[in-house]
């Protein structure tokens, strides 16, 4: 009776420290007691700096429209494309020197620049070559959507593109399906591209303060990676009575063998 009490214990203590806990499923916990408050995020996130390959949107406006149509995409209707084929055809690419080509304008460099520093530059171009001050000249400069690719314990992992100026860490899983129950909240890897090459970057999304990570928000190319918990490839089972099951069925395959091997 003692031995089978003390076996018990085992099976029931085995069971709960294989299967996955609730603060290791709980996203951005608060250290203190739960209580309506206050949450302030200081944005520390560098503005976007253009890299090769990026789809670069371009629209330029003025008193005559006609003035600028050179300037502005033209609207094919034999060309059946929308959402991301249209932005393909239509939008201003990277090259591999870090130029786009805008019609009358030629070559520009944007390599490293912002989407802000380049709408700039091109007003200051069209103002100095093309137009007066009087045409009112307005310039929209975006990047042609946030494109990213999640891999792991994701329920929808791919590559995804969110049409937004901004798009969260916690947006981005959400659109993709949230981590899997064996999915590791608390060392997500985001393997982030920068002109001089890429570097890997982890975020702990179970914490309150991962809002204020540089991390949270995510950048185009993008790479997020959510790797598994040990618990996955324990073989117990992810929840207390997945593993308790597991066990217990196990024993008793044991105990039905030794009970033949002793009944011979």
């Amino acid at each position: 009776m003692k031995y089978s009490f003390l076996l018990l214990c085992m099976v029931v203590a085995i069971s709960f420290t294989s299967c996955v806990s609730t603060k290791q499923l709980t996203y951005l916990q608060e250290n203190e007691d739960a209580a309506d408050s206050l949450f302030t995020v200081r944005k520390i996130q560098e503005p976007y700096r253009l890299q090769v390959n990026d789809l670069l949107s371009i629209r330029m406006k003025a008193i005559d429209q006609n003035e600028v149509g050179i300037f502005n995409p033209i609207n094919d209707a034999n060309l059946n494309a929308t959402g991301e084929e249209k932005l393909y055809y239509d939008g201003f690419v990277v090259d591999l020197h870090g130029n786009i080509r805008i019609p009358s304008f030629g070559e520009m460099q944007v390599l490293g620049y912002t989407v802000e520093e380049v709408r700039v530059k091109i007003e200051e171009r069209m103002l100095k070559d093309f137009f007066k001050e009087e045409a009112n000249i307005f310039v929209t400069v975006k990047l042609s959507g946030i494109r990213y690719t999640i891999n792991g314990e994701i329920g929808s992992p791919g590559s995804t593109i969110i049409y937004r100026d901004e798009v969260s860490i916690m947006e981005a899983i959400a659109n993709n399906g949230d981590i899997t129950v064996v999915g590791d909240r608390k060392n997500v890897i985001i393997i982030r591209q920068y002109p001089l090459g890429q570097k890997v970057h982890h975020i702990d999304l179970t914490d309150i303060n991962a809002m204020k990570s540089p991390y949270y928000y995510v950048q185009p190319n993008d790479l997020i990676l959510i790797n598994p918990l040990p618990q996955k490839s324990s073989g117990f089972g992810v929840t207390g009575l997945n593993s308790f099951t597991t066990i217990l069925a196990l024993l008793t395959a044991v105990t039905t063998t030794i009970l033949l091997f002793i009944s011979l």
